[in-house]
């Protein structure tokens, strides 16, 4: 069974996320997207709202599923016996990073990378932008699952109200 990890903040997922775990989807039996719990930094949405949100996003897509990890990956990646992790790439500066990870991963636990360049028409987008856009009112529903917006809509709402 051919296993992969799709590692991320998704916090919230966009479009672009779901352009890239798709087509990482078509290539593996089985991908997990893994969430990203880091403590030390607060996010609009909580991990398990991310998580929800995350599995209503990819419901529609066979041998996907949803998990959250923290720590290094690669010791999540040996946990789970996942030897591929797949990353999307947005812009040039995303592979200089990604391939510095990827090689340390390599080195670290013999855990391959796999990149996946985004689709043009959302190679724009990320999760800070999203927010950002949100939070000053903007119409953001063509950049992110409907789901998603619907929680950005009303999480608007909620700190207009206080």
């Amino acid at each position: 069974m051919r296993r992969a990890v799709c590692p991320g903040s998704f916090d919230p997922v966009t479009n672009g996320h779901v352009d890239v775990i798709t087509r990482a989807a078509a290539l593996y039996d089985e991908l997990v997207v893994a969430v990203l719990v880091n403590p030390g930094k607060a996010g609009l949405f909580d991990v398990d709202e991310r998580m929800a949100l995350l599995r209503e996003a990819t419901s529609d897509l066979p041998g996907v599923s949803v998990d959250s990890f923290s720590g290094l990956l690669v010791d999540w990646c040996r946990a789970h016996d996942v030897p591929v992790i797949v990353k999307g790439l947005r812009a040039v500066g995303d592979f200089e990073y990604e391939l510095q990870m990827a090689q340390m991963n390599r080195e670290l636990a013999g855990i391959e990378t796999l990149f996946v360049p985004t689709a043009p028409q959302v190679g724009h987008l990320s999760s800070s932008l999203v927010k950002q856009i949100s939070a000053f009112g903007g119409d953001v529903s063509h950049l992110v699952p409907p789901a998603v917006n619907a929680r950005l809509v009303a999480r608007r709402g909620e700190q207009g109200a206080s």
